[in-house]
């Protein structure tokens, strides 16, 4: 079972604001009384837009960083004229490049957390058995989780800046309280993406026995997904804009596109104008289409199971044992239609090289690719980020903005 039963992008103040239509249907006058007033969002009718407003977020800031973190770890080649883009692609970004994404993922976490005491203050006694409090915990949790995978330093709510690690603890907890309140409500869809998403912030944190535990609790074909629309930009998925409307970025020039076209967890096409290859918005790269996402409402996973069975191999290697390490992945490989099982490499060397391609195929422009490369980067068993920047640093306007940066 999936999230898609639900369509979360829709703002919570249009939901509010569509509440009190229905209240005052017999009054014929149309008046535009400004702004909603945030004290109009106190109310138990609210609950549910402001949870929506919190997926809203989380899927606005993880647009863009599924493609332009896919440029810095490889995952995409830039084609276009977009500065941002080309700086992520050739792994020099800075603070003025970071301002967007970094204001985004931000504003995703403290919509959540705040949304979260707006709540326990609304419903009161309710908060823990409210039907929607499991999600917004869930959220919360992948909003931190984002920052972590993605951002080199925590700075939380105008504070200073601290260790990455303290996104990925603040998400353990979270992602804790929604697996405990989701299990109580019966919610099997949010109880699975909370334990997945804990299973990876474990094993970010080194408690690997404690994120293999929950990564086996997640059933092999589950999916939770982040909500894309085809309705105004801000429902829109950003790569599918940069990839499908446009020609921005490119799979050719990658890893992937030297891989056969038919993995299906790794979809891509060629282009041509005519018999010749389109080539993408700068007249001169080769425009290979990634077809992952392809429409602007298509939906982006959040956690899977596939992912998982990855996880738990990466445990297996982790442990010494190459056969169990084959088998998870081949598990995982199963989920997907037409992939061969994998024979076990013969070396750990050729093990972590067969891990790190798996699990990059079933991540694949999710967002998650630059943090497996930091971290397998700062352990020796990959070199791609070898003088390249290896996370998003702190915003310039952030530095601007916050004195407790400039002391």
């Amino acid at each position: 079972m999936t999230n898609t039963s639900r369509f979360q992008i829709v703002r919570g103040v249009a939901v509010l604001a569509a509440t009190v239509l229905v209240a005052t249907a017999c009054e014929m006058t149309v008046t535009n009384p400004g702004p909603i007033p945030d004290t109009a969002l106190n109310s138990v009718l609210a609950v549910p837009a402001i949870v929506n407003g919190m997926s809203g977020d989380l899927s606005l800031a993880l647009g863009p960083m599924t493609l332009r973190t896919g440029l810095a770890a490889g995952e995409l080649t830039a084609a276009g004229n977009f500065a941002d883009e080309g700086f992520f692609y050739n792994g020099t970004f800075t603070g003025l490049n970071a301002n967007t994404d970094w204001a985004a993922a931000q504003r995703a976490r403290w919509t959540a957390e705040s949304g979260l005491e707006r709540m326990k203050t609304v419903l009161g006694t309710g908060f823990e058995t409210n039907a929607e409090t499991p999600r917004a915990y869930l959220y919360a949790g992948f909003a931190n989780r984002l920052l972590g995978e993605n951002m080199c330093s925590a700075v939380i709510d105008g504070g200073a800046a601290q260790s990455d690690s303290v996104y990925f603890q603040r998400a353990d907890s979270l992602f804790t309280r929604a697996y405990t309140l989701a299990t109580a409500k019966t919610n099997t869809s949010v109880a699975n993406a909370a334990l997945a998403g804990r299973a990876s912030i474990r094993a970010w944190l080194g408690n690997w026995s404690g994120a293999v535990a929950d990564a086996a609790l997640v059933p092999n074909a589950f999916v939770f997904n982040a909500i894309y629309g085809i309705g105004t930009s801000r429902e829109n998925l950003y790569t599918a804009d940069q990839t499908i409307t446009r020609r921005e970025v490119t799979v050719w020039g990658t890893y992937w596109a030297t891989q056969p076209k038919g993995d299906p967890r790794t979809p891509w096409d060629t282009v041509k104008t005519g018999t010749a290859l389109t080539k993408g918005q700068d007249g001169k790269t080769i425009f290979f289409r990634q077809m992952k996402y392809t429409a602007l409402g298509s939906f982006v996973p959040l956690v899977k199971g596939a992912e998982m069975l990855v996880l738990r191999a990466e445990f297996a290697l982790r442990s010494g044992d190459i056969a169990g390490m084959t088998t998870l992945l081949n598990t995982a490989r199963a989920q997907y239609t037409g992939l061969t099982p994998l024979t076990a490499p013969a070396t750990t060397a050729a093990a972590w090289t067969m891990l790190q391609t798996e699990r990059g195929a079933a991540t694949w422009l999710e967002a998650r690719r630059l943090w497996d490369m930091r971290r397998w980067y700062a352990e020796g068993t990959n070199t791609f980020l070898t003088g390249r920047n290896k996370c998003v640093p702190i915003s310039d306007n952030e530095m601007a903005a916050n004195a407790n940066l400039r002391k």
